[in-house]
Formats: structure tokens, C-alpha cells, sequence
């Protein structure tokens, strides 16, 4: 017979006898390994209990004397759970619009099939922001590029005429756009695509800030394209930001041949890069663009799709649909992650301090040019990547920084990506820095 039991709250809750608050790293890590999926791989002898402030994680580490004891330490958050939390861990302004709708408004979840009044407020802000006609809430980041892809491909059978079942949709090399089957099969990770398929037909993949290989396949084939859909600075691939004039040409090309460009903001999206999204950079805009992350101010997972009228008019009723898409309490997050970008004028800061962070890196490269081979990135979007030597490790540095009191990670083999907090500052960026310099010193 199967029975649960679950107790308390904090450090003392229990499950089937078990107090969390007794767990040390290793006995968290024995729980997952034994009982969770293996699709994630966390720093070793480490476990985040809870957080201090807006850029500071308190994380539980291994007692140096006692194995079967921990010690909690302090560590500035360098990673921002990949530009989730750019409004800082638990912004109180969320926090208190939380607090405050589920105390006295008390309207947690209804459906899409009856309109709720928080809907209105939410589309109010997120067209505002963004400066589209249109929206469309969803929840988990690569539902909103899910969602780009399904209405690129309706778009070109409606709107452009492309034969059905003919329709292309155009990526770029070296993407990340999530996990999901379309995603993958958009991606050139083997590591995504390994035993996944087979795999979603009508996708080709151009090389990423290459405008001459776009201009030929839509050359070739531009009448069956229904969009490029493209990240305007590849994250995950390793702060892979294009030449200036790159979007601005892209643009021109889509405009020509009637294609769709599709921007994936989820990452970059939100302040992240010192704009309030990245395409703003670059001096375009997307017919349709998926953000996500920092949407939800780091307390709940929300995204939308946003973009052109004509574009999102493909859809009808019952060709869509979310459950949490946009649910009274998802809506009063959102419209107050919005708030806070604004009002603490977060964008600003990610230049000011992202400025400052570039600095830093660049003189450490110039400190250890045999070691670090490159600097990159836009506002508080950084990394900087190693030569290619066995010694000069990513997953190396992150366990490092991590015993300097940072937590950071290594994207591919050589690179290490740096998203601190939009609420950031210069000091936090220092100790930061320091960390970076003494880890890189001892490879």
C-alpha cells in the first residue's frame, strides 16, 4: 500500500520521516540521483537553502570536520537562474503584489474560458513595454518559442499562401531555443537531439551572423520561408553577440521576401542586455518575438508571444490554448515584473554595471592572455571564453568561483557566462571579479 506522509514547513519539513533541514549535500544529491530524472547536472556539495538579498544566495556546503554535518556560506549569484531573476531574488515590489492578491483580492487561478479582470491589466503592460499589437501568455519559456514556430507556420499557409505542408521555418546555427521536440529539432546540439527522434520536418539552419548564407537559401526558396527565427544574442551558445549591422541587413532580407522575423527574447529580454530587449540594440523589430524568464520577476514561470495583428490573428479558438497561460495571479506577476524593470529602471543599471563588469573581465584577459581568449557580451550578458587546452577548464572555474563565494556556470567546455541580478552593484561586481582572477590565476 502506498501512503505519504508530509509535515512542516522550512527545515522542518518532513516526508515519510525524513526532515529536510537534516539533509546534508551529499545525502541531497544520493535523493536526486536515486529518485529524479538524470537530465540535469548540478555543482557538486552544494545545496541553496534560501536567499539574503537581491544578489546573494545562502547555499549549505559539506562541514570541513564532519561529514554528516554542513556549514552555510554566502554566495553572490552570478547566473541569476539564466536572466530568470533580473529583478533581484524575492523583488520585494512582486513580492508584495503576491502577497497582497492572494491575501485580499483572492483570485488564484480561473480559466481562459471566462475572463478575469487581471488579464486586461497584463496585456496593457506587456504592449506597452514591448511596443507590439499583440499578446499571447503562456508559461515556460520555450512554450513561447513553441508558439512563434506554430504561428510562423500558420502565417505562411494563411497569409503568405505557401502550399500546405510545404512551409519552412529558418533557424540559425548554434541555437537554443528550449527542449521541446520542436525546439530540438530546430537545434544543432547532439546532446539535444541524441535518441529524440525522429524530428520535426520544414526546418533548415543558416550559420548564426551570416547574412550572405540567408540571402542565398531565401534566394533559393524564399516563397516557402514563413520566418527566421533567431535568438539576437545566442546565450547558451556562449554570449555569441552578431556584428552591428547584422539585424539591420536581416531585417532588409525578411522585408523582401515577405518572411517573418521571429526574435527569441527569453533570455535576453527584460533589461538584460542594458535595453529593455535586445532587438533594441540593433535598431529592428521582430514581426513576433517569445520572452519568458524574467517575466516572472523569478517568482512564477511566465511567457507570451507578442508581435504584429495580422501575425497573431492566424489564431482562432481552439487552435491554442494554456491552462496557466495567463492566470489571474500569473497576470498581477507579470504586469509587476514590468513595474519594477521600469521604475528601478533596470536596462540602466545592466549598462552601468555591465560596463563595469567588461571592464573587469577584459582586464583580466589582458592580465592572462594566455589563458583567457575572449570577452563578450551586452549589458549584464557576459561570458568570457578560455583557449581550447585540457587545463583550461569551464567546469573547473565554476567549482572554483564557487569556493571564492560565487556561483557561476560554464556553457560548452571553455566558457563561462556571467548574469548577475540587474539590481547588481559595483562592490558585489568587485568581489565578483576578485573571484574570477584568483580561479583563472591558479589554472
Amino acid at each position: 500500500m502506498i501512503s505519504v506522509s508530509i509535515n512542516g514547513y522550512g527545515d522542518d519539513l518532513t516526508v515519510n520521516g525524513v526532515r529536510i533541514g537534516d539533509l546534508t549535500p551529499a545525502e541531497h544529491e544520493s535523493i536526486e540521483k536515486d529518485m529524479g530524472g538524470q537530465n540535469y547536472s548540478p555543482l557538486e556539495n552544494v545545496v541553496v537553502s534560501k536567499v539574503k538579498d537581491s544578489s546573494t544566495l545562502v547555499a549549505r556546503r559539506p562541514h570541513p570536520d564532519d561529514i554528516k554535518r554542513y556549514i552555510e556560506t554566502e554566495l553572490i549569484d552570478g547566473l541569476c537562474c539564466y536572466s530568470a531573476v533580473n529583478q533581484g531574488q524575492l523583488n520585494k515590489t512582486i513580492v508584495d503584489s503576491v502577497i497582497e492578491h492572494l491575501d485580499k483580492e483572492k483570485l488564484p487561478t480561473v480559466p481562459r474560458s471566462i475572463r478575469h479582470k487581471y488579464m486586461s491589466a497584463f496585456l496593457l503592460a506587456v504592449t506597452g513595454i514591448t511596443g507590439m499589437d499583440k499578446v499571447v501568455p503562456k508559461v515556460a519559456g520555450v512554450e513561447s518559442w513553441e508558439l512563434s514556430f506554430k504561428i510562423s507556420r500558420r502565417w505562411g499557409y494563411f497569409k503568405k499562401g505557401i502550399p500546405e505542408n510545404e512551409v519552412i521555418v529558418v533557424g540559425a546555427t548554434g541555437n537554443f531555443h528550449g527542449r521541446s521536440l520542436a525546439a530540438v529539432s530546430m537545434s544543432d546540439d547532439e546532446d539535444s537531439r541524441n535518441g529524440f527522434g525522429p524530428f520535426v520536418p520544414g526546418i533548415e539552419l543558416v550559420p548564426y551572423n551570416d547574412v550572405e548564407a540567408l540571402e542565398v537559401l531565401f534566394n533559393k526558396k524564399g516563397h516557402m520561408i514563413a520566418s527566421f527565427m533567431v535568438e539576437p544574442i545566442q546565450g547558451e551558445a556562449g554570449v555569441i553577440v552578431p556584428s552591428d549591422d547584422y539585424f539591420l541587413k536581416v531585417s532588409k532580407l525578411c522585408k523582401k521576401h515577405n518572411v517573418l522575423l521571429a526574435m527569441d527574447e527569453v533570455q535576453t529580454g527584460f533589461g538584460r542586455t542594458g535595453k529593455n530587449f535586445a532587438h533594441q540594440l540593433f535598431g529592428v523589430k521582430p514581426d513576433i518575438m517569445g520572452c519568458g524568464k524574467a517575466a516572472g520577476g523569478g517568482i512564477l514561470p511566465i511567457s507570451f508571444v507578442a508581435g504584429r495583428k495580422d501575425v497573431l490573428d492566424v489564431l482562432t479558438p481552439g487552435s491554442e490554448g494554456s491552462t496557466f497561460g495567463g492566470y489571474p495571479l500569473a497576470s498581477v506577476v507579470g504586469t509587476y515584473a514590468i513595474k519594477v524593470l521600469v521604475d528601478d529602471k533596470l536596462s540602466e543599471n545592466a549598462q552601468k554595471q555591465g560596463d563595469y563588469l567588461m571592464s573587469n573581465l577584459n582586464s583580466i584577459k589582458d592580465e592572462f592572455p594566455d589563458k583567457i581568449k575572449e570577452v563578450r557580451g551586452k549589458g549584464l550578458l557576459t561570458a568570457f571564453e578560455m583557449h581550447n587546452e585540457k587545463h583550461l577548464d569551464g567546469h573547473i572555474v565554476s567549482v572554483g568561483l564557487l569556493n571564492h563565494g560565487v556561483y557561476a556556470k560554464e556553457t560548452h567546455h571553455t566558457t563561462v557566462r556571467l548574469a548577475p541580478a540587474l539590481t547588481i552593484n559595483k562592490g558585489q561586481i568587485d568581489l565578483l571579479s576578485e573571484a574570477i582572477r584568483s580561479v583563472v590565476k591558479g589554472l
